[in-house]
């Protein structure tokens, strides 16, 4: 029975430590297509012709309509013009299926910024496979620049800080190019 309670109350706290995003600051964040959807509308995503539009967030989330992906969304489009203003793109990016990001984009981004699908092979070049069920992302936040580099990075479960730590980065990013 200590066993058992020992071996529970480890793997709460290991779920509990950030993921560590093997992505660093410095990296050249991989390039990838997919499709999405902005404001339910299909929206195709290829990561290079967005970074010639200025920086991106690009954040990934485990699950559309779970409560903290839809907190965080919320979060993201309640700052959209103070991202625009800084010249950045926000796109939310989770392994969901085109319909639910349809609507996700909708209900939850409030039809401020697009979602796509994030594959596989997208999850696995970030490093942002969720530990506990891979086919999905965790959350992970990068500002990549136009040049492709990645400035900054935030691995936490907790959608909280996501939206306040990449505006942060994308405004100091943006002070250092003037």
């Amino acid at each position: 029975m200590r066993l058992a309670a020992l071996a529970s109350t480890l793997a709460l706290a290991l779920a509990a430590v950030p993921a560590a995003a093997a992505l660093p600051v410095g990296a050249e964040a991989p390039d990838f297509t997919t499709r999405g959807a902005l404001a339910g509308n299909p929206f195709r995503l290829h990561l290079e012709e967005q970074l010639k539009q200025g920086p991106v967030v690009l954040y990934f989330f485990p699950k559309a309509f779970t409560e903290g992906c839809t907190l965080e969304a919320h979060a993201f489009s309640e700052a959209a013009d103070e991202f625009r203003a800084a010249g950045a793109r926000v796109i939310g990016l989770s392994a969901d299926d085109y319909e639910t990001l349809a609507k996700f984009s909708v209900e939850a981004c409030r039809n401020a910024f697009p979602v796509a699908t994030a594959s596989p092979a997208t999850i696995k070049a970030y490093d942002v496979a969720l530990a506990q069920k891979p086919e999905l992302s965790d959350r992970t936040s990068y500002v990549i620049a136009p040049d492709g580099r990645i400035v900054y990075v935030h691995s936490a479960m907790d959608w909280r800080d996501h939206v306040k730590n990449t505006l942060a980065a994308v405004q100091a990013w943006k002070a250092k190019q003037r």
